[in-house]
């Protein structure tokens, strides 16, 4: 099973993610409790555009025991995923229960503050990106000025009501 796994995921990683599929769904039907498995082939789904046939596949392998590196990847894949499909409700419920999970994940909070924008919350996405942005940059022009900005980000409207 291990080197049949190795194999479809170096041809979805070597851009052959069509060949990959095949193989990752022969793998899925003969061993359906192996959350590797299931991992991979939800995310062959979303490379090939097939969004709606990952779902399941992400839930399974979050379902399966996940070693937690693979699995806050993986809820973020979910929560993208229902986010790009338009099932926002969902989508919220997903990201909810991972940032409950890994509350420090910034690529969740990010994929997060996505899915506040299309759900007409501009406000709240453009506050949490500016505290990734302060958190994360290396960028010294960004860090002398990052005291404002998490301060306007906690508070979009300063200075502007006021003008």
């Amino acid at each position: 099973m291990s080197e049949r796994l190795a194999q479809a995921v170096a041809l979805r990683a070597g851009g052959e993610p069509g060949q990959a599929r095949p193989l990752l769904l022969a793998l899925r039907a003969e061993f359906p409790s192996d959350p590797e498995i299931a991992r991979q082939t939800a995310w062959v789904h979303d490379v090939l555009g097939l969004e709606a046939e990952a779902v399941p596949h992400y839930r399974a392998a979050i379902a399966g025991g996940l070693p937690d590196a693979d699995l806050a990847d993986t809820m973020l894949g979910l929560g993208s995923t229902l986010r790009a499909l338009g099932r926002d409700d969902e989508a919220e419920e997903a990201f909810q229960a991972a940032l409950r999970r890994f509350p420090g994940h910034r690529p969740l909070r990010a994929f997060h503050a996505l899915l506040r924008y299309n759900a007409g919350d501009a406000r709240q996405a453009v506050a949490e990106l500016l505290h990734l942005l302060v958190e994360t940059t290396a960028d010294p022009d960004i860090q002398q000025y990052g005291r404002a900005l998490t301060s306007y980000a906690d508070d979009l409207d300063r200075g502007w009501l006021a003008s």
